[in-house]
């Protein structure tokens, strides 16, 4: 195990300029400098008897740039936010903009789609999704 060689970002083998080419990639990759924000958002998930709790902190976010979708008991849950300044008369030379966006998947196997509601308040999202009695279709196998 001694001779394996560190992989990052894909290179397999080494040129001499390991640390340099590291540098340029974590340079370039960051969220900071190429204007493109992704990013995982803070999630809590609770199950009762009855329901599951969900809550999300989205500081700054807004009901349209939320999406949330219950498809074969995945919740999933999506931000998109674009930074927009609507500036007339500018002579800019350059100019950028950030957006953030992301996206979180949740299984809730005994997801009931009827009832579930959602209220954003203060950053934090609140999901409530009921739960459905499932069948218990597990039995034992006799060997012949």
């Amino acid at each position: 195990m001694a001779n394996l060689i560190p992989v990052h970002r894909g290179r397999l083998t080494p040129t001499g300029f390991e640390d340099f080419y590291n540098v340029l990639d974590d340079f370039f990759s960051d969220p900071w400098t190429s204007g493109h924000r992704r990013e995982a958002f803070k999630l809590d998930v609770e199950q009762t008897d009855e329901e599951y709790l969900i809550e999300a902190e989205l500081p700054g976010a807004k009901k349209d740039e939320i999406s949330i979708e219950l498809t074969e008991g995945t919740l999933q849950i999506s931000y998109n936010r674009e930074e927009t300044k609507d500036e007339e008369n500018k002579n800019y030379i350059h100019r950028e903009r950030r957006s953030v966006s992301s996206r979180r998947s949740i299984y809730l196997g005994d997801a009931n789609a009827q009832g579930i509601r959602a209220k954003l308040d203060g950053g934090i999202l609140k999901i409530t999704v009921p739960r459905q009695q499932r069948k218990d279709n597990s039995r034992i196998i006799d060997i012949e």
